[in-house]
């Protein structure tokens, strides 16, 4: 199923790419990759230039949009409700091992990624195996996220990100 997703993925990206990227067409590449996505909400929005491998192994919310140039890979992958994934970003749930002498042939070992309800992914970012952007957070451009955090309403940053401030709202 795995190797059908990814080139079911490939040819919804072919014959979708040359359309604008107006919402009305990226809430239909969307329902297109959805048909492979075995939880997927309503309201998923796709930019033309996406790439998502694995479709059969994610988790999408409602009103999801992700901007151009994103790439998605990997298992176990969650992105929750009213999530904005911006431009350029990268969300991988694996990550490779070292042998001692490289890191070409080892398999790559496989961690759970979430993203959480009400988040905004600003561009450049990269999300690694492991991490977990909590609800209603920020993680600033061209952050890389690599563990998880648990405070809700929170700006993070950096490479690694960090805790940088609480959201407070009135």
């Amino acid at each position: 199923m795995r190797k059908i997703s990814i080139i079911y993925s490939w040819f919804v990206r072919t014959i979708t790419y040359f359309l604008p990227n107006t919402p009305f067409l990226m809430r239909f590449r969307g329902f297109l990759y959805s048909l492979m996505i075995r939880n997927c909400g309503r309201n998923f929005q796709v930019s033309s230039s996406v790439i998502i491998n694995s479709l059969f192994h994610l988790k999408i919310g409602s009103n999801v949009y992700i901007a151009h140039n994103t790439v998605i890979i990997g298992h176990n992958i969650q992105i929750k409700d009213e999530v904005i994934i911006g431009p350029n970003c990268v969300i991988s749930s694996g990550n490779h091992v070292f042998d001692g002498n490289s890191y070409r042939f080892r398999p790559s070992i496989s961690n759970k990624v979430i993203i959480g309800e009400g988040s905004w992914v600003a561009g450049n970012c990269s999300i690694t195996a492991g991490a977990i952007l909590p609800n209603k957070s920020i993680l600033a451009a061209g952050a890389v996220l690599n563990k998880p955090f648990n405070q809700e309403r929170s700006i993070y940053a950096g490479v690694p990100a960090k805790l940088i401030k609480s959201i407070v709202t009135s």
